[in-house]
């Protein structure tokens, strides 16, 4: 028996049948908690804002990686160094 970290809830898990890195989901408020440990049982929530992040530097990784993106742009120009008229 173990409990839910975040609201706290007994969440009934047998160390012999969960493995380090599972994902399981708390009865009560529905959290995704990932195993980091089995003897005995820990669990830590898993932020939908990790992979919302994880996902936003994926798509940065592949536009700076995009050469279509580069030869669109004009060399030289840059709009935040030039002086207001």
């Amino acid at each position: 028996m173990t409990k839910c970290p975040e609201c706290d809830a007994d969440i009934d898990l047998d160390e012999d049948e969960v493995e380090e890195g599972e994902i399981v989901s708390c009865g009560e408020c529905d959290a995704e908690l990932e195993v980091t440990q089995i003897h005995p049982v820990h669990l830590i929530v898993l932020s939908e804002d990790d992979d919302e992040e994880e996902d936003e530097d994926d798509e940065e990784d592949e536009a700076e990686a995009d050469p279509k993106d580069d030869a669109d742009a004009e060399p030289g120009i840059d709009d935040e160094d030039e002086e207001p008229e």
